[in-house]
């Protein structure tokens, strides 16, 4: 079990390995890396990412949109369970933040890498009213509305990279 006064140690659970809802959760693995679950969680969203691209843009957010639902559910129980408000190791909000960063993204990889850099950024940086999300609100929703936010952000970043790109 994590001590709860110390909720940012990231001493991985066994649970991860043999409860599905933790293994999601902490990113089939992703978020047990010894350093940068964040950014690992991240990468893991990018195939996936590659998967559902091409998808019209009505399926791609109901995709996304089931996911982030999805991961509610997941990031609560997962975070009850470890008696923690957020684990480090719990990246399934990276692969949300990730995807909802590249809605409508250009075709390429200089924008899935362009994208990864911006979502990467406002997760860390976590300008308001993101850090005020991630200090104020617990358990599930916190956990999944702080990388909400800053995956809006990064999409906003983005976007307005592709639109000056394309004026120029």
């Amino acid at each position: 079990m994590i001590d709860p006064k110390n909720p940012k140690q990231h001493k991985v659970p066994p649970s991860v390995w043999s409860d599905p809802r933790h293994f999601f959760a902490f990113g089939m693995g992703a978020g047990a890396l010894p350093v940068a679950p964040g950014t690992f969680g991240t990468l893991l969203a990018v195939p996936i990412y590659l998967l559902v691209r091409d998808l019209p843009l009505s399926g791609y957010l109901i995709h996304t949109t089931l996911l982030a639902v999805l991961g509610l559910w997941l990031c609560h129980v997962t975070a009850r369970d470890l008696g923690v408000d957020d684990h480090p190791g719990i990246v399934w909000d990276e692969i949300v933040g990730y995807l909802i960063t590249m809605t409508a993204a250009p075709p390429g990889w200089f924008w899935m890498v362009l994208g990864f850099a911006w979502f990467r950024l406002f997760d860390i940086w976590k300008p308001w009213p993101i850090r005020l999300v991630d200090r104020k609100v617990k358990g599930g929703l916190g956990i999944m509305l702080d990388d909400i936010l800053a995956g809006v952000a990064a999409f906003l970043a983005l976007q307005a990279c592709a639109w000056l790109t394309a004026t120029y």
